[in-house]
Order: C-alpha cells, then structure tokens, then sequence
C-alpha cells in the first residue's frame, strides 16, 4: 500500500468512525496541502488589488504638484481642481457587478472571472499616465471607473473559491490571510507610492509596476488556480477527501438554482449585510479623514512631530522617533495587518476545540473589531489639540483592532451558505461600499469648519455609533449555522452546524 493510499485509509476510518460513533471528531488532513497554495495565490490577489486601489490616493499628490518629484520631466498637472471626483471614479465601477459576478462564480466557478478581471485592471494600470495626458482628469476617472468594474468581481469569486477550498475548521485563519492581505497591501502600497512618486523615477512608475505585477498574477491564476479540488489535477486523494468531507461536497454538487427569495429574507444575511455596511462606513471615514483632522485640529505636523517619543535617561541614548507622512499613514493598517493573525487563530481554535460554537466565536470577534474601535473613536473626539501623541494612540487603536471583522462577519458567509457564498459576498460588498462613498461625503457637509473640534466630535461619535449599531444587529440576528436554503431551496429540513 502507497503512502497516499494509505493516508485516505485512515481519513476514511475516523470519518466512518466519527459517524457511527455519533462523536464530534474533525477528520484529519494533510498539514500543508494543495489548499494553502491556493489561498496563497488569493493573498497575492488582494494584495495587488489593494494597492491598486490605494494607489492613486496618494501619487494624486504628486500628479497635481510640481515639487514632488527630483525629475522635473515627470508629468504634472496642477490645473486638476477635481481630485476629489477621480478618487471617487473607482468605486463608480466597482459597486455594479457584485452580485452578478457571485451568482456567475457559482454557476462557471471563479477562475476566468478572476484571470479576466485582473488581466484588464493591470492593463488599466499600465494605460493610466498615457490617458492622463491624452485626456486630462477625465481619462484618469474614465481609467478609474473600469478598473472598479474589474475590482469588483474579485471578492465574490474569491469568497467562492474560499468555499470550495477552505474546510469550516481552518476558515477563520486561512480567510484571515487572504483578506488581511487588503490593509498589508495599503501599508505597502503607501509606502511604495509615496517613495517612487517623490523620486527620480516619478508617479507613473507605480502604475506600470502596479500594472506589470497584475498581468503576472493573470498568468499564474491561469496555470495554478482551480475552482475546487475536484477539478485539481494533482491533489492527494487524502487532502481532496477531507476538503469535500469536511465541506460536505464528497459527492459534487450540481450547479443549484439560487434561492434569491430565501436569501433576501434571510436574518442571518441581514446581521452580516448591516455589519458590512457599519465596518465600510468607519474604514472609509477614518481613511479618508483622519488627516485633516490631524492637520487641522491637532496642528499635527506629521513630517517633523515625534510620535511615542521616548524620554531620555542618563544612561539611555535613545533616539526619538520620528515618522514620515505615508510610514505614519500606514502605521494603523500595519498593527491591524498583525493582530488579523492573531486573531484568527486564536479564533479556530475556540472552533477546533469545540470551546465555542461557530455564531458565538463570529459574535465575539465582530465585537471585538467594532466595539474597541468606536470606544477609541469616542475617545479621540475627546482628545485635546495638545495631545497628538494620544491622537495617533486611539487612531492606531481605532483601525488595529478593527481587525477582529475578519474572524467576525467578514468570512460568515461562507458558514451560513457555502454553496452561495459569492453571491452573499456579492450582496454584501455591492451595497456596503455605497456607505463607503456616502460617508466621507456626510463629513464634508457636516464640518464645514475643518479646525472646530466640536464639528469633528459629531463624526465621530455618529461613527462610533454606527459602529456599535452593526454589531448589536449582528449580535442579535448574526448565526452560524448553515441555512436549510443552502443545498436546497425547497428543503425545509432544519439548519445544521457545521
């Protein structure tokens, strides 16, 4: 007996046994498997996507002014007066495909959706500085508008591919890694953008560079990435067997009609959708914010300011540190990068160990990801203008631990319904990001004296309740359990945890 065959043997055994026995056992698998190499593949996705989205956020800078760059023959365009228009033209495309491309990735899986979205996105990149000087602001919002559109496939194929490949046990860590991969590629694509754009090289080195990565990307999702290990050409049958077993897909589905009634009226999805649009409305206000207040109310010169300084000893000779603009920028999204990991295993472990259930270990961390963020946020509207060095304390907070969404409602789809876990993405992610562009639009209506502190204790305190909102529907009506309509619409027979 080979190896393999005999690792399946046993697979085999304890799941009969597991079944006979009535006992709750997680069937074994491979530690390191052809799963990972396609989760990996998906954090390389968001990563890039990521940094194209966050990209342009800062080279706008560098666009729009003549000192930016030690290159006098870079292009600039001073005469821009819309930034804030071209920074909104990429989530014009993007709200519009979502559900259409989670149902498209349910029925034809989600590799050619995946390779023909980023292969366009990457050739926008590579197309950006010529429509910028071939057709001014226009063509970049134009450029901007499409690469949405391609960006916008991206979640709900991957939540799909999450769903064909990632057992329930393993889900909180491995859909962790990929996702956290959106604020590590907004720390690098920060920091990147900001070095490249004032250098000799110039803005539109990022986009070409941006662009070539996304079109390699294509070509290895072409060759390595598979919709689900039964289409794998060389997955153990050890490893396949416990995906399937543990996804209950041993058998193969055939592609299922979608049950848009029982999705729509579905509370569960609800507690999900809420929290989504609660977690987007907040990341975007702080992103898109956070620097005027500083500017304009903490008088917080981030280019000289020392941040954490640390006080001299006598026999100590520590430096005070100091940031940079776009290493301070990145700063929150880096600590939430790092306590993504910690979270999530500490997450499937509460699940492994049967400490917790599925729902009550979603709850804990959605709390977690929420609550402590608005909590800062009431207290950042409280900070005095003397004190930048707390400021930049509850910010790195308020964003830090933002990421316990990724063990809480963020990867909750695919508990409730793996079988629709793209189009509930799709839904979710679609309306959500309407709040992402709504929110930033109610801070400029609402401060109209950017240097009144009173105006920006509004914002936040209205965030923070937004934020604690989302988590008490969440809390109240957030599951997980797999729902009856998941394997068949005209089933009625009761929910089961998986």
């Amino acid at each position: 007996m080979t190896k393999e065959k005999f690792e399946l043997a046993q697979i085999e055994k304890q799941a009969e046994l597991a079944k006979n026995e009535d006992v709750d056992e997680t069937v074994k698998a491979p530690t390191i498997g052809v799963r990972h190499w396609q989760v990996s593949i998906l954090f390389l996705l968001v990563w890039l996507a990521y940094g194209i989205r966050v990209s342009l956020s800062v080279a706008i800078v560098a666009m729009t002014d003549p000192t930016a760059s030690t290159n006098p023959n870079v292009p600039v365009y001073p005469e821009w007066t819309d930034k804030s228009i071209i920074l909104s033209a990429f989530f014009w495309g993007y709200v519009i495909p979502q559900i259409v491309a989670g149902w498209l990735a349910g029925r034809f899986g989600s590799k050619w959706f995946l390779f023909g979205a980023m292969g366009v996105c990457g050739s926008m990149c590579i197309l950006l500085p010529s429509m910028a000087a071939g057709l001014g602001s226009k063509g970049v919002m134009i450029n901007r508008a499409i690469q949405g559109l391609c960006q916008g496939f991206l979640f709900p194929n991957t939540h799909h591919l999450l769903s064909q490949w990632v057992p329930p046990d393993e889900r909180s860590r491995l859909g962790t890694l990929v996702y956290a991969a959106g604020p590590f590629g907004t720390v690098i694509g920060m920091l990147v953008t900001g070095w490249i754009s004032a250098s000799n090289f110039g803005w539109p080195l990022v986009f070409y560079l941006y662009g070539g990565a996304s079109l390699l990307w294509s070509l290895l999702c072409l060759i390595a990435t598979h919709n689900s290990p039964l289409d794998h050409p060389k997955i153990s049958e050890a490893e396949r067997f416990y995906i399937e077993h543990s996804l209950g897909h041993s058998e193969g589905k055939p592609n299922l009609r979608t049950p848009w009634k029982s999705i729509w009226t579905s509370l569960p999805l609800w507690a999900i959708l809420i929290s989504h649009c609660g977690q987007n409305w907040g990341f975007w206000t702080l992103m898109t914010e956070i620097p005027n207040y500083m500017g304009h109310v903490m008088n917080f010169d981030i280019k000289s300011v020392s941040v954490f300084a640390i006080k001299r000893k006598p026999f100590m000779k520590y430096p005070i540190m100091k940031f940079q603009n776009s290493v301070l920028s990145a700063l929150p999204y880096f600590v939430l990068w790092i306590l993504s990991f910690i979270m999530s295993f500490i997450s499937d472990s509460l699940i492994v160990r049967r400490i917790l259930t599925v729902g009550t270990t979603r709850k804990i961390f959605n709390t977690i990801g929420l609550l402590i963020p608005a909590v800062a946020l009431i207290f950042l509207g409280l900070t005095p203008a003397d004190d930048p060095n707390r400021a930049v304390s509850l910010l790195v907070v308020a964003v830090g631990f933002n990421a316990g969404i990724f063990c809480g409602f963020n990867v909750n789809h695919v508990d409730i319904s793996p079988n629709h876990a793209g189009i509930l993405m799709g839904i979710t992610n679609g309306i959500s990001n309407i709040f992402g562009i709504v929110a930033p639009l109610l801070v400029q209506f609402l401060v109209s004296d950017e240097a009144d502190p009173n105006q920006w204790k509004i914002i936040f305190f209205m965030t923070a309740a937004v934020y604690v909102g989302a988590d008490i529907f969440y809390i109240s009506f957030g599951s997980g359990e797999v729902q009856k309509w998941n394997d068949d619409p005209d089933d009625d027979k009761e929910s089961k945890t998986p």
